[in-house]
């Protein structure tokens, strides 16, 4: 197949790209500059520079063409912050994009297309008596860009949305997202203790990421949602790799906070969010629900993608050990926004 990926040099899109070059597949993609220093990006990848959301139709037509297959890994998630209202850039950097690169995909004859989605979506779909649409303007914005890339589903072009849970890995000169929580953990310094939701949740490594989105433009067919997860994990068990990988702590005592603890933790950074200006895309008291519970995901749907076991463990040590560095202003490194 011919593949054309956005977001084909980051942490996600380049894993992508080296299987689906594996597989004698080629691989072109229009990404952001600079390349992270010393990120394996594959040299048999096709880079053309720029920006894709500046591209004229004429110009994103030429890149479609002769296409087979397409993969959307680019965007944000609910940890870039916005001024209010945040849902509009969701929908300029998640949705917008999205209807309008699958309608081209159509028009030149993409066969199957792949849109790197969350797992709020596959919670607020599981239940719905949550209302988490309502509540959290990025899980709304998830649930509306699955349903405009499925408009353009049809016997002729798969659709497939990944929806991702927690994911541990590195690329090189890139900094993780993870850098957040060390800034978390550093409240908890002095204390013998950290406190933490009673809960957990779905993950898995970047490169079982990659073989979900070269299993899903292989096959896809119509339109599918698939619920992404290869470990469930709670947050003490996370914790407790965490704490090994950051400081060496064999075996860190991790204390459940109850629910109203969180909420009224929440109310704080609400506070704080309008001081600065800033629009969660996830209301930071109704969150106290989802970090409450086992969000924990069936692994069939990996399973039929094709993803095979990894070190899900040493995929977290990777992750950590370089978001302290980063944290600690130790490593020169690229930010993730918009990968």
């Amino acid at each position: 197949m011919n593949v054309l990926i956005f977001g084909g040099t980051g942490l996600l899109g380049s894993a992508a790209a080296q299987i689906f070059i594996d597989r004698g597949h080629k691989v072109k993609t229009i990404a952001l500059p600079p390349l992270p220093e010393g990120a394996p990006i594959p040299e048999e990848m096709e880079i053309e520079f720029g920006n894709f959301l500046e591209l004229t139709d004429e110009e994103l037509e030429k890149a479609m063409t002769g296409v087979d297959a397409f993969v959307y890994a680019a965007g944000v998630d609910e940890r870039v912050e916005f001024p209010a209202p945040v849902y509009d850039a969701y929908k300029k950097f998640n949705i917008d994009p999205v209807d309008r690169c699958l309608a081209m995909a159509k028009k030149c004859g993409v066969k199957r297309c792949v849109v790197l989605g969350s797992y709020f979506a596959w919670l607020a779909k599981d239940r719905p008596d949550m209302k988490l649409c309502e509540k959290h303007p990025y899980i709304r914005s998830r649930i509306d860009q699955e349903n405009v890339a499925f408009k353009y589903a049809d016997d002729d072009m798969g659709v497939a949305v990944l929806e991702l849970p927690y994911i541990f890995g590195t690329q090189p000169g890139r900094r993780p997202v993870w850098v957040i929580l060390i800034e978390q953990l550093q409240r908890f310094e002095k204390m013998p203790f950290t406190m933490y939701p009673k809960g957990g949740t779905a993950m898995l490594t970047v490169r079982q990421v990659g073989e979900a989105i070269v299993g899903a433009a292989e096959q896809v067919k119509g339109a599918r949602a698939y619920g992404i997860s290869c470990y469930n994990l709670t947050w003490r068990e996370f914790l407790k790799i965490v704490y090994r990988a950051m400081d060496g702590i064999p075996d860190r005592k991790i204390v459940d906070v109850p629910k109203w603890t969180f909420q009224a933790f929440g109310l704080v950074m609400r506070k704080d969010y309008a001081k600065r200006n800033v629009d969660s895309g996830i209301d930071p008291v109704g969150l106290a629900d989802i970090m409450g519970m086992n969000l924990f995901i069936p692994t069939d749907d990996t399973k039929e993608l094709g993803c095979t076991p990894d070190d899900i463990e040493a995929a977290i040590f990777d992750s950590i050990t370089l978001s302290k560095a980063s944290f600690e202003g130790k490593a020169k490194l690229l930010d993730m926004k918009g990968e």
